[in-house]
């Protein structure tokens, strides 16, 4: 079965070694590390192993699409299932199987009763509940953050916590020993510890487990229970784990502790990678899994890059790092073109021709092509959207860190449904309703939705309410028109029949339910805005199935009736608590269309592509870390020494650190060429000169002295 790929000798000298190997494979991006990893797999299974004793590791689970892929292939059908996890699955499958056994130990108030698994939306509903009676006291008054920002930052200190390893008692203290802080961090800080300690109390009493939790009682009450061992040892003989430097400390230990017990692992370590730090990644600590393994294989040649592509890494990245290395014996400039324009308009302009030019003239796929920048706005997606579409070029988009309340078709459904329930006293805004008729009816413009909005729109007694379109004039109805009339009353009627089903609290859908009525019985047919959108469609679904979660999970501990839970998912999106990621957004479906993505959502799905392009290279965000007060990811990991002060000298070296890391990790998927999109000023009018642009200049001033001189 490893025939089906086409496998180098290195590859295929790893995939051959026995069955009962302990193998630590190394090298850079592209060197065709996972494509082994994934041979290796189907070899084992030719051997006789039985799909349920190999588990696959991955720090996200998107990662593990190329051994899916290699599953999926006809000629690897063995009867069986290979466990494809994160150390978080398994953390919870093991806390589930076992909850009776560590319930109590754990410091849970009721053992005899059923853990509830927190989500990420979950999790920040239960913090906001906590949280926002303190912010009334006093608490965080010093800080001008977003509540849903305040929010994940408290629950991501409790995630590095458990990530790393040390009481989450010592949130705040490790971070007040790093900085130099004035009296009103302190008290942020103080008050971050204290939300910390309230939100940990709160599940323990309510048998309540957020990831943290999770990780917390698998690593320090499950690990070691002998049951617990016996199991792991009985369920799983064989180990593939990939990607590691993008796993935590606590997920290298258990590894560690584990390879001595089972029959064969292999595990893949990428060089230069680790860019889920701000997760708890940490790519030093990985290393130290080397010792456990008898096998040490490199893989050092590229099978992505061409070598002027290859070249221009070299050079580049000895820029980034001030490093005096000679330039490197192949010219990297028949790799890199890039045009100067004063205005930000002009250099997309240039862009959209240029990849024109590489689809129509070179015959290239769309979907060869990537256009990146640090971060990815809405007006940046949206003009480049909109001059490929017009020159007929697929585009597609992908931003997971984006808020599913953004969403346009999400805030449709949620305008929709806060007219449906007029119970629940929500009064949307004219152009809110008008912007949701534009979504929901194909083919009407915003002009006409804003000209019928303030026609049949009315508030009653604080109730929302609509009016028939016959009511309008006849003239007015010719500028709406009425096809858009007969969809708008179509919608209208379906909402009125709803309300008189639901007139009682009683009679009133979950929230999930009642949208996916409208999706399905109005929004999805013909003539109606989500018909031929499948993106409409993958939108809803998320929307739908993240009521459904926040629906069980809160239901049982409030004792709230459906209705009552409906009304308070929509006022935690309102107040950006719900919906603020979803998570399975981040894989990366193959599509033949030009993706737009911010640089690290495109690294972290580690595919490689024939041309990238770079926009807005003059930015500071390219090696910028987000701004995050209550949090921090280097001084809250396990290489950081406790009461060492981060200073300025740090901050410049994990940023130049990181833009090496960014840089050189982006080229080794790049196969042929770099477009660089350059503008005198920004997106925002500025002008910048980020160190990524400067390690440009540099390079390419030394290869024209180069040039000189010889």
């Amino acid at each position: 079965m490893s025939e089906l790929f086409d496998l180098t000798p290195e590859q295929r000298q790893l995939v051959d070694l026995p069955p009962q190997s302990r193998i630590f494979l190394e090298g850079p991006a592209g060197t065709g590390k996972t494509t082994a990893g994934a041979a290796r797999l189907l070899r084992l299974l030719e051997a006789g192993i039985p799909a349920s004793e190999i588990l696959i590791l991955l720090p996200q689970r998107t990662l593990g699409t190329p051994y899916l892929e290699a599953l999926n292939q006809p000629e690897a059908f063995t009867g069986g299932m290979v466990s494809l996890l994160t150390v978080g699955g398994l953390a919870r499958r093991m806390v589930e199987l076992f909850w009776p056994l560590i319930s109590a130990q754990a410091g849970f108030s009721r053992p005899d009763e059923p853990p509830t698994f927190l989500t990420l939306e979950t999790a920040q509903y239960y913090m906001a509940h906590l949280v926002r009676p303190l912010l009334g006291e006093g608490y965080f008054e010093s800080l001008t953050i977003d509540r849903n920002r305040l929010y994940s930052q408290i629950l991501d200190n409790l995630n590095k916590a458990a990530v790393v390893g040390f009481p989450h008692t010592e949130i705040g203290e490790r971070l007040l020993a790093a900085s130099d802080a004035e009296p009103s961090q302190v008290r942020i800080y103080q008050d971050a510890q204290e939300c910390a300690n309230r939100f940990r109390g709160y599940c323990l009493e309510n048998n309540l487990l957020d990831f943290s939790l999770q990780l917390e009682v698998f690593a320090h009450h499950l690990w070691g229970l002998p049951q617990c061992r016996d199991y792991l040892n009985a369920s799983y003989r064989h180990l593939i784990f990939d990607n590691l430097e993008e796993d935590t400390p606590v997920a290298h230990d258990l590894v560690r502790d584990w390879l001595p017990e089972i029959d064969s692992a292999l595990l893949i370590y990428d060089h230069d990678a680790g860019y889920r730090r701000f997760l708890g990644a940490d790519p030093d600590h990985a290393c130290l899994l080397k010792d456990g393994c008898e096998q040490h294989i490199l893989f050092e040649a590229s099978l992505v890059s061409a070598p002027a592509v290859q070249a221009l890494n070299l050079g580049l990245g000895d820029r980034i790092n001030r490093s005096r290395q000679p330039l490197p014996a192949e010219d990297p400039r028949p790799a890199l073109l890039y045009e100067t324009h004063r205005f930000f308009p002009e250099m997309l302009e240039w862009v959209t021709g240029q990849i024109a030019s590489l689809v129509y003239d070179e015959g290239l796929p769309p979907g060869q092509i990537v256009v990146m920048a640090p971060f990815l706005s809405d007006s940046l997606r949206f003009a480049l959207a909109n001059r490929l579409e017009a020159r007929q070029i697929p585009v597609r988009s992908h931003r997971p860190s984006r808020s599913l309340r953004e969403e346009p078709p999400a805030q449709c459904l949620l305008t929709l449904a806060a007219i449906a329930h007029p119970q629940w006293g929500f009064t949307p805004g004219k152009f809110d309703l008008a912007y949701a008729l534009m979504q929901a009816i194909e083919g009407l413009d915003l002009v006409r939705a804003q000209l019928l909005t303030e026609i049949v729109y009315h508030v009653r007694q604080g109730a929302p309410t609509l009016s028939a379109f016959d009511q309008i004039i006849p003239e007015t109805q010719a500028r709406i028109t009425y096809l858009f009339g007969e969809r708008y009353d179509t919608l209208r009627l379906w909402l009125e029949q709803y309300q008189q089903d639901a007139q009682d609290e009683a009679h009133i859908l979950p929230l999930d339910h009642f949208l996916s009525r409208l999706f399905g019985e109005v929004l999805s047919q013909p003539g109606f805005g989500f018909h031929a959108s499948y993106d409409a469609g993958q939108v809803t679904a998320n929307l739908v199935e993240s009521i459904q979660k926040f629906r069980w999970v809160a239901a049982p501990t409030f004792g709230q009736t459906d209705a009552a839970l409906g009304k308070e998912y929509i006022e935690m999106v309102k107040d950006g608590v719900i919906a603020a990621q979803y998570l399975s957004g981040w894989q990366i479906e193959a599509e033949d269309a030009v993706l737009l993505a911010p640089a690290y959502t495109f690294l972290m799905n580690n595919r490689p592509v024939e041309v990238q392009f770079w926009l807005d290279v003059g930015s500071r965000a390219w090696a910028d870390r987000l701004e995050q007060p209550l949090t921090h990811p280097y001084v809250l990991s396990r290489a950081w020494q406790p009461n060492t002060q981060w200073t300025a000298v740090e901050e410049i070296a994990t940023s130049q650190e990181r833009l090496y890391r960014l840089a050189t990790g982006l080229l080794r998927r790049c196969h042929s060429r770099l477009y660089l999109g350059l503008s005198e000023l920004g997106e925002q009018g500025m002008e910048q000169r980020g160190p990524l642009l400067l390690a440009f200049q540099r390079l390419l001033r030394d290869l024209a002295a180069l040039e000189e001189q010889s």
